[in-house]
């Protein structure tokens, strides 16, 4: 009874009970490891490197996708479904555009990965 009356539950409402432990279903956290970052920090770092910046796309995606899969907003995970492929050909407009307005245009380019981003996160199922 305690619990719920902590959480602002009414009694008998459910819990999330994942990842062995009880959360309140309006809880927001982030459950994400420093091992795991650092590993992803190589590997993207490496990506980078050894594709001589091709793969950069695709190494933001697995940032991306590591970082928002990890993410709970309200009891509920999110979910990245983005894929390198649609990010690739993105990154080649907002270069070309680059290279038009002489970098004026990398002004909007931060906005506009984190609107591409943003539109590639859900809530799963």
């Amino acid at each position: 009874m305690s619990f719920f009356a902590n959480c602002g539950f009414p009694r008998g409402e459910s819990v999330d009970v994942s990842f062995g432990k009880v959360v309140c279903m309006h809880d927001s956290y982030f459950d994400g490891g420093v091992i795991s970052l650092i590993g992803l920090w190589i590997t993207t770092w490496l990506i980078c490197v050894f594709t001589l910046g091709i793969g950069f796309p695709w190494a933001m995606c697995r940032y991306f996708r590591w970082e928002v899969n990890h993410t709970v907003v309200d009891g509920r995970r999110l979910q990245f479904d983005g894929t390198a492929t649609s990010l690739f050909l993105h990154w080649i407009k907002w270069f070309f555009l680059m290279i038009i307005t002489l970098g004026i245009y990398g002004l909007w380019m931060r906005i506009r990965l984190k609107q591409w981003k943003t539109q590639h996160i859900s809530f799963a199922a």
